[in-house]
């Protein structure tokens, strides 16, 4: 497994030249980019020119990764070859009413193969519940196959997203690269850092993603309530404050974003689920948990395999991290970092939800603020 990277930068262009003659041995080309840069089909076509082999696989983001660092208003692409893994990519569309289960359940659907291994799924993170998505590929997928990947960002404008497929790039889809082969070898960790504030509440009233009622009051005024003067700033001041929920089967707690607000219903609308009769709690940042939380994923993704070392780190933290942590940002990064070692590209995006499994063994969730990190080997 071989990685090569460039990084193109608005106005300084390429931070080196691409490859003077098509390389076509390239598998794999991950590209994680500004919504403007993803539309500049220019840029688009050279990196076909020079990689025309190569699926093209990418979305928007909040802030690209490369290496230790962390960019605003580039484009980051990392391409990869493998020795034997195969790889084969799908994408769908939610602009014709598909429901995200469904969009999960056909994705899955094309890419199943007996050899299938891994599936990294990107999509549209404005018009999709995240976890309706993730049952829908989990429920389809055969037993073992691992499942990661991101919900598309556009810094804090909360405006439009975009999912790169070959030599498209689209709002309102989910693209999905399938990767085949017994050598290959996928790890996954994701933590938070986040602490909790005020009471606990139960979860009264919703609707799939749409949080209505908490303990039988509006959401939406209890949330403004606890903001204080920051709720002017919804949804915006959201990404500073997310929700902690505990459901009542006692499963770990996952952590919601909201993305917007409706003011006429009283209501708020996560990136996933917000299941009735859970308990939920505001939580706020705590740099260093933030920081910790980046180095123990990067440790719980390595936990499985000790007899191949990565080659490549896909990072991917929320926006809300990045809002956070402000000119410390790359401190996560470098965290990361710290515990793979030299070896691994590192590469991903600052998104509006993490799909993970907590640990390498568990199941798959859509996470919000926190840091997931997925190695990649061949053995």
């Amino acid at each position: 497994m071989h990685t090569e990277q460039w990084c193109w930068h608005a106005h300084e262009r390429w931070d080196r030249p691409l490859p003077a003659t098509p390389d076509r041995n390239i598998d794999l080309l991950l590209i994680f980019g500004t919504t403007a840069a993803l539309d500049n089909t220019e840029l688009i076509a050279s990196l076909r020119r020079s990689f025309p082999e190569a699926l093209l696989f990418g979305c928007s983001s909040a802030g690209e990764i490369h290496d230790v660092r962390v960019y605003d208003h580039t484009l980051v692409a990392t391409a990869v070859s493998f020795e034997t893994t195969r790889i084969h990519g799908e994408k769908v569309s939610l602009a014709e009413g598909l429901s995200s289960r469904r969009a999960g359940q056909d994705l899955a659907r094309a890419l199943t193969a007996d050899d299938l291994a891994h599936v990294l799924v990107l999509s549209d993170g404005l018009n999709v519940n995240g976890s309706e998505l993730i049952a829908g590929l989990l429920e389809t997928l055969p037993q073992g196959v691992s499942l990661s990947g991101g919900l598309a960002s556009d810094a804090e404008n909360l405006g439009h997203t975009l999912v790169l497929f070959d030599d498209t790039t689209a709002r309102r889809h989910v693209g999905a690269v399938g990767l085949y082969g017994d050598r290959l070898r996928v790890g996954s960790g994701s933590l938070g850092g986040w602490d909790p504030f005020g009471p606990e509440r139960k979860i009264t009233r919703s609707d799939g993603n749409v949080l209505y009622e908490l303990d039988g009051q509006p959401a939406l005024d209890l949330y403004k309530k606890y903001l204080g003067e920051r709720a002017a700033e919804l949804p915006e001041s959201a990404l500073l404050f997310p929700l902690s929920l505990h459901n009542k089967e006692g499963v770990r707690g996952l952590v919601r974003t909201v993305l917007a607000i409706d003011e006429e219903a009283g209501s708020l609308i996560f990136a996933g689920d917000v299941p009735e009769g859970a308990r939920a709690k505001l939580m706020k940042a705590n740099f260093e948990r933030l920081i910790d939380g980046a180095m123990g994923a990067a440790r719980i993704s390595t936990s499985t395999s000790t007899e191949t070392t990565p080659a490549l780190a896909l990072l991917i933290s929320c926006v809300g991290r990045k809002l956070v942590l402000q000119q410390r940002i790359e401190e996560e990064v470098e965290a990361v970092r710290d515990v793979l070692g030299e070896r691994p590209a590192l590469t991903g995006f600052y998104s509006l939800g993490e799909i993970s499994p907590f640990t390498p063994d568990g199941r798959c969730e859509l996470h919000n603020q926190t840091m997931t990190v997925t190695t990649f080997a061949e053995a």
